[in-house]
């Protein structure tokens, strides 16, 4: 099977990991330096390059933002669990867990800002969860290629398994739930990051070990997902650094 790319950073971050692309298309005539590079490099590669219109580029992803260039590469492979877990556990492990985003555009900010923390993956449930689409690598802006995903079938159980291997898990929760500032986050551990609307589930809340949550003196009383996971992300970075000083 395979799947579409679109967008500069995208596209340019597959060739540049040697992605298998089978296709890839670029607007005629396009003044354009980067397109230009990326053109260059496929075409070095041995890529089939085909130049087309904007309507032929909309045939394949639709009326998006996609800067020019589009690519068919054989669909990305999921990380097992199991797998993730002999690979980190036990060498400072720190996963993104998603329980239910359904917005894509949040998902491929997820994944940037996690790859960016230095997660080692972001772990998200096949069922009421965003599939890696199109707009998800857009989004992600190249960052997927350096992070592992991984699907599982219930989310619950994979929490499970992740705290069983020494894992410590710490959902996203505004209410009833411990300041994330005094919270010690320089083990081991998996952030849990719920849904746009309702946040994490229930079910999912119980298995954590703890809830943390972003205190905010301001007015506002919430924040967009990508934005509160990437204040939650970054602030595991601080304490690991610390920790090391």
């Amino acid at each position: 099977m395979s799947s579409y790319l679109y967008g500069l950073n995208a596209v340019s971050e597959a060739l540049a990991q040697n992605c298998k692309i089978r296709s890839f298309w670029v607007l005629r005539n396009a003044d354009n330096q980067r397109l230009k590079t990326l053109l260059s490099t496929a075409e070095a590669g041995g890529i089939s390059v085909k130049r087309t219109d904007r309507a032929g580029l909309e045939k394949l992803v639709g009326p998006v933002g996609h800067q020019g260039v589009v690519a068919q590469v054989a669909e990305r492979e999921n990380v097992g669990l199991a797998e993730l877990l002999q690979r980190h556990a036990g060498r400072g492990a720190f996963f993104l867990v998603l329980d239910g985003v359904t917005d894509p555009h949040n998902f491929g900010a997820l994944i940037r800002s996690a790859a960016a923390a230095g997660c080692q993956a972001v772990i998200f449930a096949k069922d009421r969860s965003c599939p890696v689409t199109a707009v998800v690598e857009k989004a992600a802006a190249g960052s997927i290629a350096h992070i592992a995903l991984c699907q599982v079938t219930n989310l619950a159980r994979a929490i499970e398994e992740i705290k069983s291997a020494g894992v410590w898990v710490y959902g996203l929760a505004g209410e009833e739930s411990q300041c994330l500032f005094d919270a010690d986050l320089s083990g081991e551990l998996a952030l849990v990051a719920g849904s746009e609307g309702k946040g994490v589930r229930p079910l999912v809340r119980k298995m954590c070990d703890g809830l943390l949550s972003i205190p905010m003196p301001g007015k506002i009383e919430s924040l967009n997902v990508s934005v509160a996971t990437g204040v939650a992300l970054f602030e595991v970075v601080r304490s690991r650094l610390k920790v090391k000083q």
